[in-house]
């Protein structure tokens, strides 16, 4: 299962979560101290290599590598206006490839094959990519 990373507002501390992939939802609520602390899910921090300003750490950064870049970041390119999210995830779930959708209406691709079939189904092809 993917890691998905989340963090507080008034926090840089990020709590590390296993969803299957595709249901990791934007905000979770966790236990920090005996208090059960809301917390959203920060996108930027899953990405490979990111580096991150943590309190309470002696150089006051902390390197996050992760062995693999997946799930993508939302896909700007592909998205749609957020009230037609629910639409597009109805759209691809009907053609065998579910997608988990942002609430801005961007697909969040959990493998390049993933991507593939998700931007086939709805008639689109990426012409950067190696296959």
């Amino acid at each position: 299962m993917p890691t998905y990373c989340y963090t507080a507002p008034e926090s840089s501390k990020i709590f590390d979560r296993e969803f299957p992939a595709g249901e990791a939802p934007d905000k979770i609520f966790v236990e920090e101290n005996g208090y059960s602390l809301q917390v959203f899910r920060n996108r930027q921090a899953e990405v490979t290599g990111m580096h991150l300003s943590v309190r309470g750490s002696e150089n006051r950064t902390q390197q996050r590598r992760r062995q693999n870049p997946w799930p993508m970041e939302p896909c700007v390119g592909s998205g749609v206006h957020p009230t037609q999210a629910q639409e597009l995830r109805d759209h691809l779930k009907a053609r065998g490839c579910p997608t988990e959708v942002s609430e801005d209406g961007e697909p969040i691709y959990t493998s390049a094959a993933h991507r593939k079939k998700a931007l086939k189904c709805r008639g689109m092809y990426d012409r950067n990519s190696f296959s």
